[in-house]
């Protein structure tokens, strides 16, 4: 009888998106053991290395969104202890997961990005460093977490910068806001998937409109020009590239169709954990090319590797 491979299902942790990965590494879990897998579901804390020592898994599928899985740290104890595990590398992970590091390096690849800067919170919470409107964001943190949108009404910026308890880090992201369409695509086994529009119900594509079922309606395929689209398709992958991203990525881009062509796209960020939760938008892209739920998850676990 062959061995059934043993996967430690990484999720939880301690960031501020620790509720979305305890429910995108369940769904995994559950995939895994669908399809036969021995599952060790492993809801992360300091001790996460004893543990892995201790469990010596097959390979780890991580599922954690934020610090300390979406930065290289997790990936850097699986290299130490040669785990083969899914997703982007240490570099990759680290590099993406810094946003304003991140643009850098897909600016120089030709992927072009949002005009901005970046300051300390007390030198943003002064008075306006940007002409309004503009977005503020954490440098190193998802699913929109501390984000704002200063509009051209606001005559200060918010006030929740001066908060005792702030829990974005000191350094943040002030970029130019892009009006128009949200879109997102994502790489999946080395090939751009095809791109969704994303229609928040809610104010913005926040952490709400991202977990909420009936907080933003998805158009797939989204309603662009056959070139525009075919360009945003090829900056995903060209932003996968750059930033050395293996396995599953997700591009996130604004799309100002006020200007002709396609000159109007920026990409935001790239996202080296993309979310596997029902709402979540890789496995809806997946889908609609042909791939189930429990045939991406398998596919990830068996793409896990080293050096990557």
């Amino acid at each position: 009888m062959t061995k059934r491979k043993h996967v430690a299902v990484l999720f939880g942790g301690w960031s501020s998106e620790r509720e979305v990965s305890l429910r995108s590494g369940k769904a995994c879990a559950d995939a895994l053991e669908r399809c036969g897998y021995q599952v060790t579901r492993i809801d992360v804390d300091r001790a996460i290395a004893t543990r892995l020592a201790e469990l010596r898994p097959d390979a780890a599928l991580v599922m954690l969104h934020g610090h300390p899985g979406e930065d290289g740290t997790i990936q850097g104890v699986l290299e130490t202890l040669a785990i083969p595990y899914s997703h982007s590398g240490v570099l990759a992970s680290a590099l993406a997961m810094n946003k304003d590091i991140a643009k850098t390096v897909m600016k120089a690849a030709g992927v072009p990005v949002p005009e901005g800067l970046t300051a300390t919170r007390a030198e943003i919470a002064k008075g306006h460093v940007m002409e309004p409107p503009y977005v503020i964001k954490p440098v190193a943190d998802g699913s929109s977490v501390g984000v704002f949108i200063i509009t051209k009404d606001h005559t200060h910026p918010p006030q929740e910068l001066f908060r005792d308890d702030w829990a974005y880090g000191e350094r943040l992201l002030v970029e130019k806001y892009v009006p128009g369409k949200e879109l997102t695509c994502a790489v999946v086994k080395g090939e751009p998937t095809d791109v969704i529009e994303i229609v928040p119900t809610v104010r913005f594509y926040d952490y709400e409109a991202k977990y909420s079922p009936g907080a933003s309606k998805h158009i797939l395929p989204a309603s662009l020009l056959p070139f525009v689209y075919q360009e945003v398709r090829r900056l995903t992958l060209a932003a996968h590239v750059a930033l050395g991203c293996r396995g599953v990525s997700r591009a996130d881009f604004r799309f100002d169709d006020r200007i002709e062509g396609a000159s109007g796209l920026v990409c935001l960020e790239v996202n080296t954990q993309p979310g596997m939760t029902e709402t979540s938008l890789v496995p809806e892209l997946a889908a609609y090319a042909g791939i189930t739920f429990d045939e991406l998850v398998q596919w990830m676990v068996e793409d896990a590797s080293l050096g990557r």
